[in-house]
């Protein structure tokens, strides 16, 4: 026959269920304030419906469609020895460590201990005659504790999720970081490109006015010219003497940035050729565009995983809510006295078990301000997403209008160049003839340099323009099997107050 139960029992369990009962408070309401933007609801704009819809996403060598072999091998150097790179590779690590720490709460603990001392007792001090009294002892103890969080609300394991979602931002971040590498090393090279250009008709233009020099002279000897003909033939040598020099720094300058793009020093780039660039590539866009393009570009997949551990962060704020149960158990041997090993034996085998439960009840305020600070971290969260898809739309529009617009300046930059050099070569001939003066040469060279310029800036433009694009839509680094679930995006729906119990709470309750 069972014992009967004591009143006194009964008023315990009655307070530990009334204890448990206040220890679930209601988060006062504290809620998330912003909403997440979904791509297919965001008017893509004319330009990109417009632009042909049948070409899928950029390859991950993207920068192989220049058809310069140089230009391939530099982008993999950068790759593998830029410092940028290797900094984002130790935060993805980092990031993986972290979320290892948070793992290890679900987990249960077990934690040792050893403590050997020798002591030596007073005579007849404080504690009197006694076995101790005048005599010098082995003091040792050895414990073996174990403790295992039963996680009822999913503070751990939400915590966890929270570290490894942040993982997956820190190896977006790397990703998106090696996009804006691959495109600053493609950009460079381009500009050293456009700088051979430029070089080339500088020095066409030096040779040219030096032709016209000799020229002006010959007709000056011949009693044809003047000698203020002579005088405005060679004014303009020194000037253009200096555009061939400014070309050379800029072809030099772009090298040392290419070489420090692939973490090596400035006399990397001395083996650098002249770039062979080529670009028949039609402009197109994927017809998911831009349904698909949050799977696509690394720095929307980061924005997605950083609201997805904030709304973990949110459910760990809102566990902080509820009662929490460990279990705890430990076995200990001792021994007060003896020889150095004598705790070692079974005589002083203590032991302890049972759960252990910690209770929020008054905390001034202090959980809400948790939740509150989680809540607002969220938010952030969803707008930093929700501006970032906005943005990236924008970038892919803008090099969608550029494209288009390249494509007609540079039809119209070779007739131009067709017409100034078709002026110059009248001009010149005249000169030489002596049915002209030397203003109309003058002018015509004027328009003819103009006009080479502009050409061959539209050009390097328009090749910039393409890796501008192909980084816009993110760079072929980035799946969408890479991103975190929709349904992953909100805080839990099933961890919040208890009802029936709001009429119970008190305003200082927490």
């Amino acid at each position: 026959m069972s014992a009967p139960v004591s009143k006194r029992a009964i008023a315990i369990a009655a307070l530990a269920v009334l204890l448990t009962i206040a220890g679930c408070a209601s988060t006062g309401n504290v809620a998330p304030e912003s909403t997440l933007n979904q791509a297919s609801t965001l008017d893509a704009g004319a330009a990109i419906r417009a632009a042909d819809g049948e070409a899928g996403w950029p390859l991950e060598q993207w920068w192989r469609a220049y058809g310069d072999p140089q230009l391939n091998s530099w982008v993999e150097r950068a790759n593998a020895g830029s410092p940028t790179l290797a900094i984002a590779a130790a935060r993805v690590r980092e990031a993986r460590a972290m979320a290892g720490i948070a793992r290890s709460a679900l987990a249960p603990h077990v934690d040792g201990s050893l403590s050997v001392t020798r002591k030596g007792w007073p005579e007849n001090g404080y504690y009197g005659p006694g076995t101790f009294n005048d005599t010098t002892t082995w003091n040792n103890t050895a414990a073996l504790s174990l403790s295992y969080d039963l996680d009822l609300w999913g503070r751990n394991e939400n915590a966890t999720e929270r570290a490894l979602d942040a993982a997956h931002v820190s190896a977006a971040d790397a990703r998106a970081a090696q996009i804006e590498l691959e495109t600053n090393v493609v950009r460079a090279y381009i500009g050293m490109s456009q700088s051979y250009a430029l070089l080339d008709i500088a020095q066409q233009t030096l040779e040219q006015q030096q032709k016209i020099v000799d020229l002006a002279r010959r007709r000056l000897a011949g009693g044809l010219g003047t000698q203020l003909e002579v005088s405005q033939a060679e004014t303009p040598l020194p000037e253009y003497e200096r555009q061939v020099d400014i070309q050379n720094e800029a072809i030099e300058l772009a090298r040392n940035q290419l070489a420090a793009l692939a973490g090596e020093g400035p006399g990397a780039g001395a083996s650098l050729a002249r770039p062979v660039l080529s670009l028949g590539q039609p402009l197109g866009l994927p017809s998911a565009l831009p349904a698909e393009l949050v799977g696509h570009r690394p720095d929307v997949v980061a924005a997605r995983w950083m609201v997805a551990a904030q709304a973990r962060g949110i459910d760990v704020a809102k566990a902080e809510f509820y009662p929490n149960v460990n279990l705890l158990a430990s076995v200990s041997q001792m021994a007060a006295g003896g020889a150095l090993l004598t705790f070692l034996g079974g005589t002083g085998t203590g032991f302890s078990a049972g759960p252990a439960i910690t209770l929020p009840i008054f905390e001034g305020g202090r959980l809400r301000s948790q939740l509150g600070a989680a809540s607002a971290q969220y938010d952030q969260a969803v707008e930093h997403y929700n501006g970032t898809l906005v943005g990236a739309l924008r970038e892919i529009a803008d090099q969608v209008v550029r494209m288009h617009s390249l494509d007609s300046q540079l039809e119209a930059s070779g007739r131009s160049v067709a017409a100034a050099s078709k002026n110059y070569r009248l001009a010149n001939e005249g000169y030489r003839r002596g049915l002209t003066d030397y203003l109309n040469v003058l002018i015509a060279q004027t328009q003819l340099l103009r006009a080479q310029d502009g050409e061959a800036r539209v050009r390097a433009e328009r090749l910039a323009a393409y890796a501008s694009l192909q980084a816009a839509l993110g760079g072929g680094l980035d799946d969408p099997s890479n991103g975190p679930d929709d349904g992953t995006l909100a805080p839990s729906k099933h961890i919040g107050p208890l009802r029936g119990l709001a009429a119970s709470k008190t305003a200082s309750a927490k």
